[in-house]
């Protein structure tokens, strides 16, 4: 069974214990964590974690590789000894979580695979255990991370460390200082969209429990010219287009503020206002938020603003020349603005920006300026302005940071841990004084690196008792001395071109570098230079021999730059500022302190030498970023800027001054419970000493004299092939160990189980059975008393009721109430009923009587009305037929409809006769004439004002319900009727003789028409009419075998019908 290993996102290998259960933690009984000499057995895939194990350390192509490979698979941490090396990866990755710090919290540096968090981790238990102060050096290229490296630091610390007694304020502070030093600090260049362009030095402190108690920062040569000039894809610093997309209106109204970055001088040279990966909206609210977290008042707020607001207006601040080509301030809208912001005098701000003070022989002279010189003294208050705010947000902040606990008020019952954020070597096509003060910073800091981690190596060997051998490398000291030295240093010799009278230029500086260092080794200019180096040089360009390589400089700008000259009377100007902050960073003792003020270069290199005294006052650390490619995009490594930047980070340099003696060196302890399992003597346990037990060991495996050494507490490999046997042949031996510990283990396990099996079984058994007997016991004990109870209760079931026949009568009723639920009727018509116990007779009726009514109610609930109304009529047909009219029966099963007639059959004059009176119903009738009874076809209309009489399109009778008296018909089966009409009524000529073949429905539906239910007369006889005015008619109706109408010879109209049912 082959080893199987898996990778999780920290870069962790996990040996995955049951091959069927992927494994996607650290810890847990998925998986065990595994050392970082278990990541060997994948080292074919994913490198080595620890660059000193490379077996070919000194070919740089084999470093590159190690680290493609590593980043390939997204483990972007590895290790040269105690240095982290750590790649950009442009994405996410999900490693920075609460759970991870815990992973890495408490843990030995190398228990565990490479990360930031285990370098922070190790500096700071060495800070709280050995009480010494330590510092953490984070340097690369902009866009390596080195930023985001701090962050993470510090989100580490305020994670982890325990908070102080009195409140989380430093912690929050310490943590909201990044982001108003990375708006006032940070640009957008074409490396990076986030780049830091000033050095941060931050110290941490903590109190004696670990917390947390304040801080302090150092800000080193901020990129002042940025202010005022841009190259092209770059952008100003990011405050001001913050402040221009974020503000409130009401505060860009306030300060004159337009939200178009295009409106401004000074944001519009880099042409690259707006980047898609920045959202200033909320970064600047991120600021806000941050300021007040840090003390910051509102009145502080709106004077820093007011400054920075100052700035953008002092760019578009335009000159014109007048005919003496003087230069003439020409915006006078931005001047105004200027002089609110700044509270200064508006006059004054003006000379002094188109004048410049000389004092010569203790008298003050105005020198007007031209216009080049007017944009000159215009830009270089910007960037004082700027510079000097920048100093002052610093030193706001460190007022914050400060620790403020009365019960330890000075850093010595403290300890602190520094974080130095520095910029990388830089070496672009033009290099200039930026560059310059920035390599010279690295060489300062690679010279220290060098011997500090020489110095950590030889302490190491002497307190482990092994020989020190001397490791030759390059020392650049030479290259440091070439800069700082004193009167013969670059740096001295720049001052004393800026310093000495007459008419100093950037080529007389470089002429006299050539006079005075032209022998040394690793300096040369295109005079010094041989025929052919010279194609590479320009007249204007020195070049220097850094540790990492060559670079060359142009010295164009290098006075100017060092001088940082502002005219005495723009200082005046400001110095006389009421807003409190410039009065802050202009004091008036600068106007009368009649010495020179120090250069640019001797300030840089006086802060960077404390700074070199800070940092070997402290236990150092070491992280070293790469940026994998220039696009910035996930997953693509660019060999050639890797190697470039892997050279200038002198990493091969650390590499083999780490290798120059033993490649690996680990605690005997951690070594024999590793590998005992390789020796027959020390497996299963050592009872003696680890010393003992490792020297058993590492005779048993065969290790050669010269392949090791054995120290005081440790033990060390002098190759790296030695440990990869060592490792190659535990996994081996891994093999056949966990078959026997499966095969013992399982045994065991299985035993277990079934003897856990067996007694839980017994357990069950003896319960369920004691369950069935009392279920059993109980069962019979209620049957044999409901048995008891009704027998008594028949024997006594006549007699009034008592306890002894209770239940009996509770049954008998309970059982007839169930047998009822059995046989309800299922309709109305069903008039089924059980017959009830005489006790429930009572009850039995009134139950009937309910569920009559309810069947009745659901049967109403489920007639439609179109029903409904049919049921109405049917019910009226009956109340006045039924019994009388002998056709009657016939009738009922026939459904009565809406209308007999079509709307096609009713002529449209006679529709139009009756306007928007609605026809109810229609029907053919048989009008009989009052004088001869002769029959005549005619239509019977029902509205809901009267009875119409129609012939073919002409209405012939109409008969208002009001003037309807009453119907008469016959009892036999003939179908005649009689409408009845008032007699005074001289519209009608007299009463209306009618036959139809649905008699039954007509008068039904005329009836309730006319509301005349009860004046339809059934007469047994004759039936007498008005057939005219003074003159009345009679029909005589008797009954026959067939229905016959004619006129009698007595005047009469006879009619003979059938009778159809017996009465």
């Amino acid at each position: 069974m082959a080893l199987q290993v898996e990778l999780i996102p920290t870069g962790e290998i996990i040996r995955v214990v049951h091959p069927h259960r992927p494994c996607k933690l650290a810890l847990g009984s998925d998986g065990v964590r595994v050392t970082m000499e278990s990541g060997l057995t994948a080292r074919d895939r994913v490198g080595v974690q620890d660059f000193v194990l490379l077996e070919n350390f000194t070919s740089e192509a084999a470093f590159i590789e190690n680290l493609r490979r590593r980043f390939r698979e997204n483990l972007i941490y590895t290790y040269i000894g105690p240095v982290l090396v750590s790649i950009n990866p442009y994405r996410d990755l999900q490693i920075y979580s609460r759970q991870h710090m815990e992973r890495y919290r408490g843990v030995s540096f190398y228990e565990v695979p490479p990360h930031l968090f285990a370098v922070a981790d190790t500096v700071y238990r060495a800070l709280r255990t050995e009480r010494r102060d330590q510092a953490v050096m984070i340097s690369g290229e902009s866009g390596a991370g080195k930023t985001e490296a701090t962050k993470r630091l510090l989100q580490f610390y305020a994670e982890t460390c325990p908070a102080p007694e009195r409140g989380g304020a430093v912690r929050d502070r310490l943590l909201q200082s990044n982001p108003v030093l990375e708006a006032f600090g940070n640009a957008k260049t074409l490396r990076n969209d986030n780049s830091s362009r000033f050095g941060k030095y931050m110290d941490v402190q903590f109190d004696f429990k670990g917390a947390p108690v304040g801080g302090h920062i150092l800000s080193y040569l901020l990129e002042k010219s940025r202010v005022v000039h841009q190259n092209h894809g770059e952008r100003n610093f990011h405050v001001f287009y913050q402040l221009l997309e974020g503000g409130e209106e009401e505060t860009l109204r306030r300060l004159g503020l337009e939200r178009n970055p295009q409106s401004y001088l000074y944001l519009v040279k880099g042409q690259c206002a707006k980047v898609s990966s920045i959202n200033d909206k909320s970064d600047w609210k991120i600021v806000r938020k941050a300021l007040t977290v840090i003390d910051f008042t509102e009145d502080e707020v709106e004077d820093l603003l007011s400054i920075v607001a100052s700035v953008l207006h002092l760019g578009n601040i335009h000159f014109a020349a007048d005919e003496e080509s003087n230069a003439q301030v020409t915006t006078e809208n931005q001047l105004k603005y200027l002089t609110r912001l700044l509270s200064v005098e508006g006059s004054t701000l003006r000379e002094a920006l188109t004048h410049r003070k000389i004092i010569a022989k203790g008298e003050e002279l105005l020198s007007p300026l031209n216009l080049e010189q007017a944009a000159y003294a215009r830009d270089a208050l910007a960037k004082a302005v700027y510079s000097r705010t920048f100093s002052w947000l610093v030193g706001k902040i460190n007022r914050s940071l400060a620790s403020k606990d009365v019960d330890s008020p000075s850093w010595r019952s403290t300890t602190v841990l520094g974080l130095l954020d520095i910029y990388g070597f830089e070496v672009f096509q033009h290099n200039s004084f930026e560059q310059f003060c920035i390599n010279y910073c690295n060489e300062k800091l690679q010279q220290l690196f060098i011997e500090l981690t020489l110095k950590s190596e030889q302490e190491e060997y002497e307190a482990e008792g092994i020989a020190w051998e001397p490791v030759l490398y390059f020392n650049n000291k030479v290259i440091c001395d070439l800069v700082e030295e004193k009167f013969k240093g670059i740096i001295s010799i720049l001052d004393e071109e800026c310093l000495r009278p007459g008419e100093a230029t950037d080529l007389t500086f470089l002429e006299k570098l050539e006079d005075t260092v032209k022998h040394h080794p690793h300096f040369l200019t295109h005079k010094l230079a041989d025929q052919r180096t010279r194609k590479s040089l320009g007249r204007e360009e020195f070049r220097l021999l850094h540790y990492a390589g060559e670079v060359t400089y142009s010295v164009t700008g290098f006075l100017d730059k060092n001088n940082d000259l502002l005219f005495r009377n723009l200082k005046e100007t400001m110095c006389s500022s009421k807003n409190p902050i410039m009065s802050q960073c202009f004091n008036r003792s600068e106007l009368s302190d009649k010495k020179r003020p120090e250069t640019v270069a001797t300030q840089f290199k006086m802060s960077l030498l404390q700074l070199v005294e800070i940092l070997q006052s402290k236990e150092p650390a070491y992280i070293r970023c790469i940026k994998p490619n220039d696009a910035k995009q996930p997953g693509r490594f660019d060999e050639v800027l890797i190697r470039h930047q892997v050279k200038y980070l002198g990493l091969m340099e650390n590499l083999r001054v780490r290798r120059a003696g033993f490649a690996y060196r680990r605690k005997y302890e951690a070594f024999l419970q590793r590998y005992k399992s390789l020796c027959p003597e020390t497996w299963p346990s050592w009872a003696g000493r680890p010393q003992d037990g490792v020297t058993m060991l590492v005779r048993h495996l065969g290790y050669k004299p010269e392949e090791y050494k054995m120290g005081r507490t440790k033990i060390f490999i002098r190759f790296p092939k030695t440990l990869f046997a060592t490792e190659d042949a535990l996994e081996l031996r891994r093999q056949s160990l966990a078959t026997k510990i499966q095969a013992a283990w399982r045994g065991f396990h299985w035993r277990q189980k079934f003897l856990l099996a067996k007694q839980s079984a017994i357990c069950i058994q003896s319960w369920w059975r004691g369950i069935l007997g009392r279920r059993k016991a109980a069962k019979r004990k209620w049957a044999a008393q409901t048995i008891r109870q009704l027998v008594q209760g028949f024997i006594l079931r006549h007699a009034p009721r008592c306890p002894e026949n209770a239940f009996f009568l509770d049954h008998v009723r309970t059982s007839f109430l169930l047998s009822l639920r059995r046989q309800l009727p299922r309709n109305v018509l069903d008039t089924s009923w059980p017959t009830p116990p005489p006790a429930l007779r009572e009850a039995s009726d009134l139950l009937r009587e309910l569920c009559v009514k309810n069947m009745v109610w659901k049967y109403c609930r489920s007639i439609s009305p179109e029903w409904m109304q049919q049921l109405q009529q049917k019910a009226v047909a009956s109340e006045i037929f039924k019994g009388k009219k002998d056709n009657y029966p016939q009738s009922v099963p026939r459904l009565f409809i809406s209308t007999r007639l079509g709307a096609d059959e009713i002529s449209p004059r006679v529709l139009q006769a009756l306007g928007s009176e609605p026809i109810q119903y229609a029907v053919p009738v048989v009008k009989y004439d009052r004088k001869g009874y002769k029959p005549r076809a005619r239509q019977l209309l029902l509205t809901p004002n009267a009875v119409v009489i129609v012939e073919d399109a002409k209405v012939k009778q109409r008969i208002e319900y009001a003037n309807l008296t009453g119907i008469s018909v016959s009892s036999l089966s003939d179908s005649l009727f009689v409408l009845h009409v008032q007699r005074e009524d001289s519209k009608q000529k007299g009463d209306v003789v009618l036959q139809s073949d649905h008699m039954i429905e007509t008068l039904t539906k005329t009836a309730l028409s006319a509301d005349r239910v009860n004046n339809i007369n059934i007469n047994q006889g004759s039936i007498t009419f008005a057939g005219g005015p003074g003159r009345d008619g009679t029909i005589d109706f008797t009954p026959g075998s067939e229905l016959l109408i004619t006129k009698a010879k007595n005047g009469h109209l006879a009619v003979v019908a059938p009778r159809l049912n017996s009465r």
